[in-house]
């Protein structure tokens, strides 16, 4: 069983170094590449002030977030949903990396450094050398509707990111999608493939002459009749 977590994070800067925070992360699990509708979705209260032009990215306020867990207290929820097994993948992972593995550090929890990690960038860049390699425009290549992609999120990314990586594999199974709605209209396609049709009988009302002229023909032109048999 191959189980990986497709995941995005919002931040408040570039360098977790410099003192910048995350804010919000979202994941997807996928197994042998189909998602299982499990997500993990967090904002996170980065304890400073989120830059204007940080907000202007993600729309998430200094306001927004003060009322959410700081990342100590979600850290081992993140790390169950990641689990030990987790292949990570991310679209320019070594961000979404620095800035997670300085936050476990930093609150004395195990750090990601022994799991295996996905950058779909690095994909994207080997698949389509020279063009632009963006998850905006990644959509627009393969056609994915990301139309709800106003500001950047970190689900909505994430989610957007797992279709995109199955595509660079080379291509998502008509299986991805996985809402009751659609199986069940999957289910009835198929059913209505393999589904004997048949037509509703029709009657027939001859007339007398009708009548003694078929029973003529059946009489005089029409020899070893099966019926007759």
């Amino acid at each position: 069983m191959l189980r990986e977590i497709v995941f995005d994070t919002e931040t408040t800067g570039f360098d977790p170094h410099q003192g910048d925070k995350l804010v919000e992360i979202g994941a997807i699990e996928l197994i042998n590449h189909i998602p299982t509708g499990k997500t993990y979705h967090q904002y996170i209260n980065p304890l400073r002030e989120v830059p204007e032009e940080a907000f202007k990215i993600h729309g998430l306020s200094t306001e927004f977030l003060q009322n959410y867990p700081r990342f100590s207290e979600i850290a081992k929820d993140f790390l169950n949903f990641v689990g030990d097994d987790g292949i990570l993948v991310a679209h320019n992972a070594s961000f979404d990396m620095n800035f997670v593995n300085y936050e476990l550090k930093h609150n004395g929890f195990d750090t990601l450094i022994n799991h295996e990690v996905v950058d779909t960038l690095e994909i994207a860049k080997s698949k389509f050398p020279g063009a632009r390699n963006n998850l905006d425009a990644l959509c627009k290549r393969f056609n994915i509707d990301n139309s709800k992609r106003t500001k950047h999120g970190a689900l909505l990314d994430a989610e957007l990111l797992a279709e995109v990586y199955l595509e660079l594999l080379g291509g998502a199974e008509p299986s991805m999608d996985l809402s009751s709605e659609n199986k069940e209209v999957k289910n009835q396609e198929e059913q209505n493939i393999f589904e004997k049709k048949y037509l509703k009988p029709r009657n027939f009302n001859l007339t007398d002459d009708e009548q003694k002229t078929h029973e003529e023909f059946l009489k005089n032109k029409i020899t070893n009749a099966i019926w007759n048999n």
